[in-house]
């Protein structure tokens, strides 16, 4: 992004993009929101002033992954959470309140441990691969760089939209172990471990492409601004 700023804080339609996803969540009916912070944590915090304490943090001492990163929010939900909670990216501004709905509704519908909403796109590059079995059923999220070369063949990705109930969630980051290849803790572990144990888990086909669109460089800082705002705040 060539910035030391984090890109959370970058802006989408003049504010920092991560104000985008928490007016997503409110919208979307989230009483509560849980920002897990780290690196120029004090920038981020600065960026979400304006939500007041509808926003808590988790700081998240080493960046050791994106499991380590929910785990890093345990406390907050005490020694026995209950009920469902959403794991979202912050550089997700394109996120859609109507999105959330639709995984909630699945999620309880179902009386799911877990729900995932995918997307397929043309290009899948960079992004974690759905796995299903024989006959259609979810299996898996594997990473690019843990993929095979036919699994990087598939176009269902994972942009990263989650629905848990927090028991079942804070239960199975507690068994994830640390990638070989990386050494980081995945939270793209959990659904499986969830599957292993007799869990339910839901996957639903229902984040539009344009939404998970990348925002790695400057020019898809734009491209993102741009959607944002020809949208004028309807999500």
């Amino acid at each position: 992004m060539q910035s030391d700023l984090p890109k959370v804080c970058h802006p989408i339609g003049g504010r920092p993009m991560v104000c985008a996803v928490a007016d997503a969540c409110l919208e979307a009916g989230c009483t509560r929101l849980v920002v897990v912070v780290g690196y120029k944590q004090e920038l981020v915090r600065e960026a979400l002033a304006d939500y007041g304490d509808r926003v808590e943090y988790a700081v998240q001492e080493e960046q050791l992954g994106t499991g380590h990163a929910v785990m890093s929010a345990a406390d907050a939900f005490g020694e026995r959470p209950s009920g469902d909670v959403f794991v979202l990216c912050g550089d997700g501004p394109l996120i859609r309140a109507e999105t959330l709905r639709t995984v909630l509704k699945t999620h309880r519908e179902a009386g799911a441990s877990a729900t995932l909403a995918t997307s397929v796109i043309e290009d899948p590059a960079g992004y974690g691969r759905i796995v299903r079995d024989g006959s259609g059923r979810f299996t898996a999220i594997v990473e690019q760089k843990n993929a095979t070369p036919e699994q990087l063949k598939i176009r269902e990705v994972n942009p990263s939209y989650y629905c848990f109930e927090a028991g079942a969630l804070f239960g199975a980051l507690k068994k994830v172990g640390r990638n070989e290849k990386t050494g980081e803790y995945y939270i793209t572990d959990v659904p499986s471990l969830l599957l292993e144990g007799g869990e339910r888990v839901e996957v639903i086909e229902a984040v539009p492409p344009e939404d998970v669109l990348s925002i790695n460089t400057t020019e898809q800082l734009a491209e993102v601004d741009r959607i944002f705002r020809s949208r004028s705040g309807a999500r």
